[in-house]
């Protein structure tokens, strides 16, 4: 990445000094990259991961990940690849992973590979990679090695090799057996081998992370070929295929699946949900199955009985923990003696104590424990009771935490073989589950399946309160990197991805090529668009005037313009003979240049006739397929053009065929929009694109955000599919951000990335050291300020102008500036923090503009402070006010 920024000499010098190339290998490295560049449009680096799909000799799809990560992170990261895509398409797919990245090869039936095949949820890599494992030829090949070892492939002639091949044969013999039993340590010792030796899976979560928060990008390229990097990566796909007899038959694959994932566990040191369970919850659901905890206390002998009847047998000890005196003075010793005098409790021994318990639990412990119950229990409480010692047993996990057998044993004075053996009846039925649950925990416990639910509830919304929103500064530093500001990334698949952020997002078009997309795209080139449009893979649509010289428009592909244009709060339809009159030929006739538009009106002129396209242009109903118009518009050659040419012809009309030659904010070809909004859909597809797209927008979705986009029904129009996406998974929803409302959605990588934000780099705290301000549209979706988050406390009177620019430095906006009123507005930390004059500057430099002129200060004459530092700046004093000129 860094010698791609760098020019061919430059980088052939870095090579040399800082890697001992010689001048030859430099050059080679160099034109390398170049050629990769020119075949993928991207160099895949350590932010980028570059997916190229072509097809292969005999016509089948291949698709490269490239990416720099290594085998350890590739070769898992296939496996699970290779899952996702076999669960998808229900037949084989082929993978291959090297240092450089991972090779798949597409079944004929595929046409293309889903973005969610390799953007896999860090959560499930995991299991994805457990259960794919045993069916590799890495598996094999490593059990072959570890059977070697562990001497169990012996050799029937000590001083003579084996061929490779008969030991492929002993081993999958060895392989066949073993897959029967689960704990058969070689299949263990193989697993563990393969996850922790041979694979990094913490490492790749890692980078799926980053893939799903986007501070990794991956882009997707078609190619008639394979790229430089592509062709290195096939030539082991060869190689990689001569081993297949390393790959055990399907039916012992399905026997290998069965390996015992606990003992698996134990050999990776899993900490299960030792990390999860929060000590706090555990503690307080404990006093609750308990009855000790405040409300849960007996208040009556009625409420005693209840007690005995959910907790068990308790000694008169514990019964007096468990009962709140009424105001009055009654006692749990009272309510006790009542009890068992009414013969509703009785008196029992148990592991050598005198304890308590309900008068219909007699036959249990009298049957599990061999208990001594009293004479004279109705019948109903002494028939004998099937399984009475999962019955006692079973409670004692309702009303504890994760609990040892040696606990119960201990608690009942029963044989602990006896425990274990009602343990494991109970776990196959489901009630009991085995693993490691309490915090600083040291053996395997169980726990009741209800309770290990709730316990897992608790402990996730403690976690959840104990996540504090970050400040609004943080989400004034996500949203431009979410947005990928500044620029990093160059060419037509940078525009493209920009574009997916902000399309159908109402942009002022004067900013559009000015500011929105040069500040995204190195390099940027209003060609680009162009391209996009003339393609028809892009289309543009008015979406309000704003002045005579400047309006609304959004950007959206073509495929995505029918389901979000429904959710589009559009302009007042113009009415008038002339606008008719243009509807009606477009509509009869379809898409036509200026020539044909005069025919809709011949009575009428020019001036007349642009004026009422133009009206139609920004009601949204009428479309160009080029931006030329629009730029004749906003630089000034719009509705007074054909009169002004006339003018300079001394009024006299053009000669001949340039008669027909019309205004350039007529160019182009015109065409209605209506039919690009075919097939309609349903208002619920219509509303699922639009929550979609605004998450895809803003990353962290907010009601404040969703009212500055001007959607259609607002807030509520996508908050019930935002509730569903919650529900799916596919979002969260919480307080991610302080001061702002409680409705708050999320893509869990944006989450992450939010977080990340959420103290302000040291080199940003100091300002000569850091990175340089930003420099935003005010209009623009990633300048959250007077939209999502208030301008901060100012004398002026800053607004989200279409004219207006905001200099933002590590999230803490400094100055707003309008260059059309010359008005500087400034904020708090601006006399603090002055990088922003040279901001102010750059602009100038940069070429964004011909000249900054400021002739007052939050609404009156410039102070000396602030003239001070913008002549430091190279500001110099001019007619009106501080100007400074490229």
């Amino acid at each position: 990445r860094e010698i791609r920024d760098l020019d061919p000499e430059a980088a052939i010098d870095r090579l040399g000094g800082h890697y001992a190339l010689d001048a030859f290998a430099s050059s080679n490295v160099v034109q390398y990259l170049a050629e990769q560049a020119e075949a993928t449009g991207v160099v895949p680096d350590d932010k980028t991961v570059v997916v190229e799909r072509f097809r292969d000799e005999i016509g089948d799809w291949r698709v490269c990940v490239l990416s720099p990560f290594g085998t350890p992170v590739h070769a898992p990261w296939a496996m699970a690849i290779e899952r996702r895509l076999v669960d998808t398409y229900d037949m084989p797919v082929e993978t291959m992973w090297g240092d450089d990245g991972i090779v798949i090869r597409l079944p004929e039936a595929a046409e293309e590979l889903s973005l969610d095949a390799l953007l896999i949820d860090p959560d499930d890599i995991d299991e994805l990679v457990v259960s794919t494992l045993p069916q590799t030829s890495l598996f094999s090949a490593r059990f072959r090695e570890c059977a070697g070892r562990a001497l169990l492939l012996p050799r029937r002639r000590p001083d003579q090799r084996t061929p490779l091949w008969q030991q492929r044969q002993r081993a999958a013999d060895l392989l066949a057996v073993a897959a029967k039993y689960p704990s058969f340590p070689i299949l263990l010792e193989t697993s563990r081998e393969c996850l922790q030796d041979v694979f990094d899976v913490p490492a790749l979560r890692e980078v799926l992370g980053h893939m799903r928060s986007r501070s990794i990008r991956v882009v997707h390229v078609d190619t008639a070929k394979a790229s430089p990097m592509a062709s290195s990566l096939l030539f082991n796909w060869i190689a990689a295929y001569m081993y297949e007899g390393d790959a055990p038959l399907a039916e012992r694959r399905a026997a290998a699946l069965a390996l015992d994932r606990d003992l698996l566990r134990d050999l990776l040191g899993a900490e299960e949900l030792r990390e999860l369970l929060d000590p706090g919850v555990l503690a307080d659901v404990e006093l609750e199955l308990q009855c000790l905890a405040d409300g849960r206390r007996a208040r009556s002998a009625d409420e005693l009985h209840d007690v005995l009847r959910k907790v068990g047998d308790l000694s008169a000890n514990d019964i007096d923990v468990r009962t709140e005196p009424e105001s009055g003075g009654g006692t749990g010793g009272l309510w006790l003696a009542q009890l068992v005098d009414d013969r509703r409790a009785i008196e029992i021994s148990v592991a050598g104590q005198t304890r308590f318990a309900a008068a219909d639990d007699a036959a249990r412990y009298r049957d599990a424990l061999g208990c001594a119950i009293p004479i004279g229990l109705p019948m109903a409480f002494t028939e004998p009771v099937p399984r009475p010692l999962e019955d006692l047993l079973r409670r004692y996990a309702r009303t504890h935490g994760p609990f040892l057998a040696a606990d119960v044993a201990q608690r009942f004075g029963a044989p602990i073989e006896r425990i274990e053996g009602a343990i494991v009846a109970l776990e196959a039925d489901d009630r009991l589950v085995l693993g490691e649950f309490r915090p600083e925990g040291l053996h395997r416990e169980w726990c009741d399946v209800d309770v290990l639910r709730q316990l897992r509830r608790r402990s996730l919304a403690a976690l959840r309160r104990e996540v504090e929103p970050v400040e609004q500064d943080a989400l004034a530093r996500f949203l431009p990197a979410w947005h990928g500001i500044p620029a990093e990334r160059r060419g037509l698949d940078a525009l493209v991805e920009s574009l997916g952020l902000l399309s159908g997002a109402a942009l002022v078009a004067s900013t559009i090529e000015h500011s929105v997309l040069p500040s995204r795209v190195v390099a940027f080139r209003p060609t680009m668009l162009d391209e996009l449009c003339t393609s028809g893979e892009l289309v543009w649509v008015g979406a309000g005037a704003i002045g005579a010289r400047d309006g609304r428009v959004r950007l959206c592909f073509s495929d995505q313009l029918p389901l979000l244009a429904p959710g589009w709060d559009t302009p007042e339809r113009p009415e008038g003979v002339l606008h008719d009159a243009i509807r009606t030929l477009l509509r009869d006739q379809g898409a036509s240049f200026w020539g044909q538009l005069r025919g809709a009106a011949p009575a009428a002129g020019d001036t007349e006739l642009l004026a009422a396209l133009w009206d139609l242009v920004w009601a949204g109903e009428i479309t160009n397929d080029s931006l030329a118009p629009l730029r004749a518009v906003l630089g000034g050659a719009g509705a007074k053009a054909p009169k002004a040419a006339a003018k300079r012809r001394g009024g006299r009309p053009r000669p001949g065929r340039l008669t027909r030659i019309g205004p350039p904010a007529g160019a182009g070809r015109w065409s209605l929009i209506e039919p690009l909004l075919l097939p309609a859909p349903t208002s619920t597809e219509a509303a699922h694109a639009s929550a979609l797209q605004l998450i895809e927008r803003h990353g962290v979705v907010t009601r404040e955000s969703v009212l500055a986009e001007g959607l259609a029904g607002g807030f509520a129009s996508v908050y019930g599919v935002l509730k569903v996406l919650e529900e799916r998974g596919s979002v969260r929803r919480g307080y991610f951000v302080a001061g702002l409302g409680a409705a708050q959605f999320a893509v869990p990588g944006a989450v992450d990335r939010l977080r990340a934000h959420r103290d302000r780099p040291d080199a940003e705290l100091h300002p000569d050291s850091g990175p340089a301000p930003i420099v935003l549209a005010a209009t623009d979706p990633a300048q959250p300020f007077g939209a999502g988050l208030p301008w901060p406390s100012s004398a002026g009177r800053p607004a989200r102008s279409a004219t207006g620019f905001v200099v933002v430095h590590g999230g803490v906006p400094l100055v707003w500036f309008d260059r059309r009123s010359h008005h500087l507005v400034t904020f708090p930390d601006a006399l603090t923090d002055t990088t922003w004059t040279d901001a102010l500057v750059m602009l100038v430099k940069n070429g964004r503009e011909r000249s900054v002129e400021v002739r007052k200060v939050n609404g009156d004459p410039t102070p000396p402070d602030i003239a001070a530092l913008l002549r430091t700046s190279g500001f110099l004093d001019g007619y009106r006010g501080l100007v400074v000129r490229s």
